[in-house]
């Protein structure tokens, strides 16, 4: 009886030494990776932490949207690892970032985008110059029988202004123009082509990776130019007059678990899913 009850112990304490390791020492192995911000970038975004977390079941990445500026302002704060955004990081954020952190921002390229100009499927409407572009979104041009359509208003759909494709917008296309004050602003690029792809007499913009139910305009640079349209072709060979770059930040160089999953990214393996999601790698694969 006396053996039964020391062996019956020994069990009991293997047992307590075995799970008490494995539990809190199991978890402990999960590594867990937030990126925040760019709502353009949501869905490479998750694309990408879904492809690493099957090869890397011990690590957790979670991917949330609410614009550029959110993301730039959580990393500033410490409230995320890698911030997603469509627009180059300013400098004056890079200072702040400092001043809290005491550490660099590291600007990384992940991916490219066209910024595309979306109308309902129907418009038949097909061609705009940048600067016919600029005039509808300023208002100054405010009816689709301008383009030989029918006489009828035309509802302008915009991002919000906490939003990077926004500011890379109103900068490179509005050349730092307001918009007209009835643009209708929308939280997401994926609310913008909702909206156009339900209204006949829309038009909006965004990353052209969404575009179910509308229609890619071509775009001319000025009068003179050819209509170009967003496709890779075109972006590669920088014939496309609003395309960009994609990013990531940190602060400081990223390391651990963070840097192997940006390390994956940049990788030939992680840039084709730039494709799949609908945008443009760094490099042609």
């Amino acid at each position: 009886m006396k053996k039964f009850v020391l062996l019956s112990t020994l069990y009991f304490l293997l047992a307590t030494l075995f799970w008490g390791c494995a539990g809190p020492s199991g978890q402990s192995k999960l590594r867990t990776i937030t990126i925040k911000g760019s709502d353009t970038m949501v869905i490479l975004g998750q694309r990408w932490a879904e492809e690493y977390m099957k090869r890397n079941p011990r690590v957790i990445i979670q991917v949330t949207g609410g614009g550029s500026g959110t993301g730039i302002a959580a990393l500033i704060n410490g409230g995320t690892d890698i911030c997603q955004s469509s627009r180059p990081m300013k400098e004056d954020e890079k200072k702040i970032l400092f001043t809290r952190r005491k550490k660099e921002v590291k600007e990384i390229p992940v991916a490219i985008d066209a910024i595309s100009i979306y109308v309902h499927k129907d418009n038949p409407v097909k061609i705009l110059t940048l600067q016919t572009i600029k005039e509808i979104f300023t208002g100054k041009i405010v009816n689709w029988k301008t383009f030989g359509w029918e006489d009828r208003k035309i509802v302008v759909y915009s991002r919000e202004n906490n939003s990077g494709t926004y500011l890379y917008f109103k900068e490179h296309v509005l050349n730092d123009e307001n918009f007209a004050s009835d643009v209708q602003t929308l939280p997401g690029t994926a609310a913008v082509v909702n909206a156009v792809s339900k209204d006949l007499y829309s038009i909006g913009y965004g990353g052209i990776a969404y575009g179910k139910g509308i229609k890619f305009l071509k775009v001319k640079k000025d009068e003179k130019s050819l209509a170009v349209e967003p496709i890779p072709e075109n972006v590669y060979k920088r014939v496309y007059p609003i395309s960009r770059k994609l990013y990531f930040y940190t602060a400081g160089d990223p390391e651990g678990e963070t840097r192997n999953f940006i390390d994956w990214v940049l990788s030939s393996e992680g840039q084709k899913i730039c494709e799949v999601v609908g945008y443009f790698p760094l490099r042609k694969i």
